[in-house]
């Protein structure tokens, strides 16, 4: 009987969604392997709301979390991640031990397959979305660029992105959470928010 994990970091955490039913027992916090990422990707998902996402680029290296599939072929665990992420099939990346490796990054198909071996699991899937802040503001993601893009925000958009940012787990911890967790306006939203 095949063991496959599903790897997650943003809102899978909080909010599984339709992928409920296809998973069993609760998430294993801090027990995946650690990835490069940021909250280098403005989703249109989330109000244009920056999230985090696997970044080779900027990313640090963060534990993931894992919560088990209810399926045992890798093909329908990969089909139900990419219905909850409303992503396409070519950005969920996957490991098995039949050989299958899918993703843009080799380092991290590396990673995660090592962590399988090392844990018991016959393969994994996570969300494999790219960071597309250029893409958005035709400037490179950096911490300053980061925040002076939130401060655009207004209204649901910002209430949006301050939530999905607090939400994460605590050990998703970049440069640019560490950053606002030191800035006064960022921390202003927080206690304006709280009844």
């Amino acid at each position: 009987m095949s063991r496959i994990a599903i790897l997650g970091w943003g809102s899978l955490i909080w909010d599984l969604e339709i992928l409920t039913p296809h998973t069993t027992g609760g998430w294993s916090m801090e027990a995946g392997p650690r990835l490069p990422m940021e909250f280098s990707r403005i989703s249109p998902k989330r109000k244009l709301g920056l999230v985090v996402c696997l970044d080779p680029t900027v990313g640090v290296e963060c534990t993931t979390n894992a919560i088990q599939s209810t399926k045992t072929d890798i093909t329908h665990t990969i089909n139900d991640l990419a219905a909850r992420e409303r992503a396409p099939l070519d950005l969920i990346g996957a490991v098995h031990r039949n050989g299958l490796r899918k993703g843009r990054m080799p380092d991290v198909c590396k990673a995660v397959a090592d962590w399988c071996e090392d844990n018991a699991w016959d393969g994994a899937v996570w969300t494999d979305l790219e960071p597309n802040f250029f893409g958005y503001t035709q400037q490179n993601f950096s911490v300053d660029a980061g925040l002076t893009y939130l401060r655009t925000l207004t209204g649901e958009n910002l209430t949006e992105a301050h939530n999905y940012i607090e939400s994460a787990p605590q050990q998703t911890q970049t440069p640019l959470r560490a950053a606002l967790a030191k800035d006064d306006w960022w921390q202003g939203l927080k206690e304006n928010s709280q009844p």
